[in-house]
């Protein structure tokens, strides 16, 4: 056992949590941050899922730490690939020029851009970073964390970090449990929340679907893997709110519900220029190719790469027959291991089955792609966790707080602790107690303060996916930019009542000290509310 001190831990280094140590680091904290896999960054590395975001992050709508993380990462393109000359100049390059988001890119490139982020803090000693580990217990003085003790993902080795704040940016809450943070998982009840999307009763149970990704290139020759020890059982599967196989190019529109089958043509020679990724504008998502496209082919120099490399992001991998979130740890080592076998399943089918547009069956030139993804078997080396445990917090974000039919023209709620804004849609995907999408729309929303602070601790707070949203509300509040922007808050707000001699409760109550927190947010570049003239979709 080694201990260790620090002023602020942070557990977990996807999104939230690097952009967490940034900001208490900025401040003058000293940090330890702390990552289970091998790259930091989760969603956008780890995770492999280019980034969710609204159609005017271009311009507005994300904290300025999150731009330079943008801006790195196509300049990281500009720097290190032989770009074709109108794709240098392309003020907003997509290099995959997918149609999920207006920045797809290699996990690679997102991490190369991080560890750039944190390089002078890290040598400074100002930040340090201990991975991979995960966290197994921790110790508590009232309504205090004093420490957490991590163990060696690749061995028993551990080590005890005693700290002044904790921030929990794992990707599932894995800090509540351990502290005994009041917390829920799952869908609320309609009389708790008073929700339309609701249940009638409370399913704590039913959480949305997990997915391993993968990506693929198509080039010539055979090659297909072996036939993945579960394949005749997801071949077989078929929901009954899918109407037929999940494994097929049919899969629910995931906003009309509509059963749609989807196209699917590898090295389509599209334009990769002419992309234009709105996601006001409808899904993107019918040509499953383009959809997740990271690297687009046509936009390099002749010979460079042969072949697009696609992002496998689907409806078809969702693995929703049950939950890996408290659970014993076998069962979630053994679920998480079958929806490996469902992203097997679905490649091999791809390979070897799949309906052609030539009338053919099977693309036994697909190919996985592990130098894309860090890993040798060719799948991210993290599962990607769409919800996870979430705060009982001063401040619970609900549906008919952002839902455009329920705010109608007024706008979404706005809050006078506002540190940060968003914009996704609601987008739940099929869940473990067997629901399907849930797809409401949104407007433009603020992250409230009180969302990050648990109700039962005065030094933790949530730094991710696990703030005071509902089920249904963390569907829009889950994504790549907020995540980022929630880490960053909190990261600066315990470094701020280090500094100050107050406490996260303290900061919540009094306004004068909300306006000197948003003060210090708005001259790092964090945006507290929307233009005028913003509206949902």
């Amino acid at each position: 056992m080694h201990d260790r001190h620090t002023d602020v831990l942070v557990v977990g280094g996807g999104l939230g949590g690097v952009a967490a140590a940034l900001g208490a680091a900025r401040h003058g904290a000293r940090v330890i941050l702390t990552e289970e896999f091998a790259w930091l960054g989760g969603q956008l590395t780890s995770q492999a899922v280019p980034p969710d975001e609204h159609p005017w992050i271009e311009d507005f709508g994300c904290t300025a730490s999150y731009r330079r993380l943008r801006d790195g990462i196509r300049d990281h393109y500009r720097r290190a690939y032989p770009l074709i000359p109108s794709a240098q100049a392309k003020a907003d390059l997509n290099p995959g020029a997918g149609w999920v988001s207006k920045l797809c890119a290699e996990p690679r490139a997102g991490l190369a851009v991080i560890e750039e982020m944190l390089a002078p803090y890290r040598s400074s000693g100002r930040i340090r970073v201990l991975q991979p580990v995960r966290p197994v217990s921790a110790e508590t003085d009232g309504d205090r964390v004093t420490a957490v003790t991590l163990e060696s993902a690749t061995g028993g080795e551990r080590t005890r970090i005693a700290a002044r704040y904790v921030i929990d940016a794992t990707e599932t809450g894995d800090l509540l449990p351990l502290t005994g943070a009041d917390y829920v998982t799952g869908f609320e009840s309609r009389a708790e929340t008073g929700e339309p999307s609701a249940p009638e009763q409370a399913q704590p149970e039913n959480i949305q679907a997990v997915s391993v990704c993968f990506a693929v290139e198509h080039l010539p020759g055979d090659h297909v893997i072996d036939k993945p020890e579960r394949y005749e059982h997801w071949r077989a599967v078929a929901p009954d709110f899918w109407s037929g196989p999940l494994i097929s190019w049919i899969a629910p529109n995931p906003r009309t519900l509509e059963h749609v089958e989807r196209a699917f043509t590898p090295n389509p020679g599209d334009d990769p220029l002419a992309v234009d990724a709105d996601q006001s504008k409808g899904g993107g998502d019918m040509n499953l190719w383009t959809f997740r496209r990271i690297l687009a082919k046509d936009q390099f120099e002749p010979g460079a790469f042969d072949s697009d490399i696609c992002l496998v992001n689907w409806p078809m991998i969702d693995y929703f027959e049950g939950p890996v979130i408290d659970v014993p740890d076998q069962v979630r080592q053994e679920r998480l291991a079958d929806a490996k076998q469902l992203s097997f399943s679905m490649l091999y089918w791809m390979q070897t089955e799949a309906p052609r547009p030539d009338g053919g069956t099977g693309w036994p030139g697909l190919r996985l792609v592990p130098e894309v993804m860090g890993t040798t078997d060719g799948l991210a080396m993290a599962p990607y966790h769409r919800e996870g445990r979430r705060i009982r917090a001063l401040e619970t974000i609900r549906e008919q707080d952002v839902s455009l039919e329920q705010r109608g023209a007024g706008g979404a709620r706005s809050y006078p602790d506002s540190v940060g804004i968003g914009m996704y849609r609601i987008d739940l995907h099929p869940s473990t107690g067997g629901d399907t999408y849930i797809d409401v729309g949104a407007e433009p929303f603020e992250i409230p303060l009180g969302a990050l602070i648990p109700r039962s601790h005065t030094n933790l707070l949530a730094g991710a996916k696990n703030i005071g949203t509902t089920h249904i509300t963390n569907g829009c509040y889950r994504l790549h930019p907020v995540e980022w922007n929630i880490g960053e808050v909190a990261g600066v707000l315990a470094a701020s009542c280090l500094r100050d001699g107050t406490t996260p409760h303290q900061v919540h109550g009094d306004t004068t000290l909300v306006h000197g927190l948003q003060s210090r947010l708005i001259a790092d570049g964090v945006e507290l509310r929307w233009p005028d003239g913003v509206f949902g979709y």
